[in-house]
Parts: structure tokens; C-alpha cells; sequence
């Protein structure tokens, strides 16, 4: 069988990742890079840089990776689409829903694998954490909390926090709840002197009831990475940073010192770090957008799921401004 034939376009700080990525992949080979302002990091190897997509596209590819800033998603995709590569855009999506819209619109009608790289769901703490819940190991669940905090990165231009970050966690707590967000509301904070928001604070509600919320911030200086899904027979703990998945479990030997049992309510039972394989996200995230054009069983983030994760994104937003909870159709 033949290598998918494979183009990327942007070589900054996430580009060159892809470029080390696309060339390890077994049935992919890495064909051309492109990227008007050259080639930084030194990522293309034997591979001349090309100044821009249609050139990327002279070359022949089946499919294409989109590095490039997040205002140029659409136009970069909507290319792609016509002439029929199939794309994984890195997230958010797009710059609005109405990009978004377009872009899943134009690969539904080609019948091309449109996937975004919401690199996060293809965490091994996360994978882990999923199949487990599935299991019903945790029984009901009644809450995911997720933090997500670091000090400001360079790389970021044109979004704020909520659109680089928070997308995150709000796309792995739906996949990981198995639920769309119902409703939110968030806070947001501007201190770094920027048109976007360095901080947002997120509430809501999943359709089956689960309560979320998520704190994201560009103004920490240490790195956390944590999601907590609480639930009837205790929490888990996955941080993603790490890969590593703890469970704390409820406690089923009674106190018998009263006071800390007055104070804790559900007492504390043994705690499990599970041991598990551990393959870099983004590796997996590759593999399965590979298996997706050649029509093998996958599961990449859709087109779709990514639009949904930026509607609810916009729409913390939007409840940021106004002050007002926001609800989802």
C-alpha cells in the first residue's frame, strides 16, 4: 500500500511538532511544508519551504495539516476542501461560528475527513479516564472540574485565553461526559494589556445534568493541567500534564472520630494511580486522522465537534460581556 502523500502548512511553535509527528506515522510521508515567514525552528529537513498553500497544493497531497493562525483557518481549509485534501485544522476551529459553519458545510459536500486538533481527548489520563466511566467504575457522575493555568505563552497573537485554552477543556469534558453543555457562565479578566482576555472563569451545566466548570489563565507561574470527574463512589483525578489517573475512592470503614467525621462528610477510602500505557497525544491524534481518510474506524475530533466546542467557547464569552448566563439549543 501506498503513503498518504501528506502537506503542512505553518511551521511555528505547533507546526513543528506536526513536522516531527507526520515523519514518524507509519503509512505517512511528509511531502512539503509551507510557511510564508520561513522556517524558524528549522523543522523541514531536506524539504524546501514553500512561500504559501498553492504551492503546498503544486505538489500533490491527499492531506493537509493547517498550523497557521487562527483567523487564516477558514480560507486555508476552504482551499484544502476544493481541491479535495483531506485537512486536520489545528484548534479552535475558526475565528467565528460562521467560519466554522462554512468549513464543515464545505467538507460535508466533498465527502473529504475534516478533523480538528483538539489534541488534548488523545491524552492517555484522559483516554483512560473515559473507558473507565464508561465501565460505570464511577457510577453516577456528578461533577468535572478542570484547571488549566500557566504563565503567558508567546505564541499566541490572536485569540485570547478562552479560544487557545479553554477550548481544551470544554471539548474533553463533553467527550469525557459523553454530553453537550446545556448552559454557561463565565468571568473573564484583561491584565497583560491585550485586546483578548488572559483569564476566564467558567460555570455550567451538561445536558444530563452533570455540573462543570473551568478555571484558564495565562497569568500563573506554574503550569497546572487537571481534570477532577467526582461521582458516586468517589473522584477521579487525571492530569494531563503527566498522563497520570488517580482515583480517590469514597470510604467504606466508618470513623470513629467524630469531629473529622462531622467535617468531612463522605470519608476518605484508598487511593489508586493506575499504571497504563502512555503514547504522546499527539502521535495517537495522527494516527487516528490517518486511519479517518483511509476509511478506517477512527476517532478524530470532527469538523463538527469542533464547531460545537467553539459555540459553547463564543458563548462563555458573550456571558462574560452581558453578565448573564448563557443556554444552548
Amino acid at each position: 500500500m501506498s503513503e498518504l502523500r501528506a502537506g503542512l502548512l505553518g511551521v511555528g511553535a505547533m507546526g513543528r511538532h506536526h513536522a516531527r509527528v507526520l515523519r514518524e506515522v507509519e503509512g505517512v510521508e511528509l511531502v512539503a511544508i509551507a510557511d510564508p515567514g520561513g522556517d524558524p525552528h528549522g523543522v523541514a529537513g531536506g524539504l524546501d519551504v514553500l512561500p504559501d498553500l498553492d504551492a503546498l497544493l503544486d505538489v500533490g497531497i491527499d492531506m493537509a495539516v493547517v498550523a497557521v493562525p487562527t483567523q487564516f483557518h477558514e480560507d486555508a481549509a476552504l482551499k484544502l476542501a476544493a481541491a479535495g485534501v483531506h485537512v486536520l485544522v489545528e484548534k479552535p476551529i475558526a475565528h467565528s461560528i460562521e467560519a466554522g459553519e462554512r468549513m464543515v458545510e464545505a467538507f460535508s459536500e466533498r465527502g473529504l475527513v475534516g478533523a480538528v486538533g483538539h489534541v488534548e481527548r488523545f491524552n492517555p489520563a484522559l483516554q483512560e479516564l473515559r473507558r473507565r466511566l464508561a465501565s460505570g467504575d464511577l457510577g453516577e457522575v456528578y461533577q468535572i472540574a478542570t484547571r488549566r493555568q500557566s504563565n503567558f505563552p508567546a505564541r499566541i497573537a490572536d485569540v485570547g485565553v478562552a479560544k487557545d485554552l479553554a477550548s481544551h477543556d470544554i471539548d474533553l469534558t463533553a467527550w469525557v461526559a459523553q454530553s453537550e453543555y446545556a448552559s454557561v457562565f463565565a468571568q473573564t479578566t484583561f491584565k497583560s494589556g491585550r485586546n483578548h482576555e488572559d483569564m476566564i472563569a467558567v460555570t455550567g451545566r451538561l445536558t444530563n445534568d452533570v455540573i462543570v466548570s473551568h478555571l484558564v489563565n495565562w497569568l500563573s507561574p506554574m503550569k497546572e493541567r487537571v481534570t477532577v470527574v467526582s461521582g458516586d463512589r468517589g473522584a477521579y483525578v487525571a492530569d494531563t500534564a503527566t498522563g497520570d489517573l488517580t482515583f480517590f475512592a469514597n470510604g467504606t470503614i466508618p470513623l470513629e472520630w467524630e469531629s473529622v467525621s462531622t467535617f468531612r462528610g463522605v470519608s476518605e477510602g484508598d487511593v489508586t494511580r493506575y499504571s497504563f500505557a502512555k503514547r504522546e497525544p499527539l502521535r495517537v491524534e495522527h494516527e487516528a486522522f490517518r486511519d479517518a481518510v483511509l476509511g478506517s474506524p477512527s476517532d478524530i475530533v470532527s469538523l463538527q465537534q469542533g464547531l460545537r466546542t467553539l459555540v459553547v467557547v463564543e458563548g462563555a464569552l458573550e456571558s462574560a460581556r452581558s453578565g448573564l448566563p448563557i443556554r444552548f439549543s
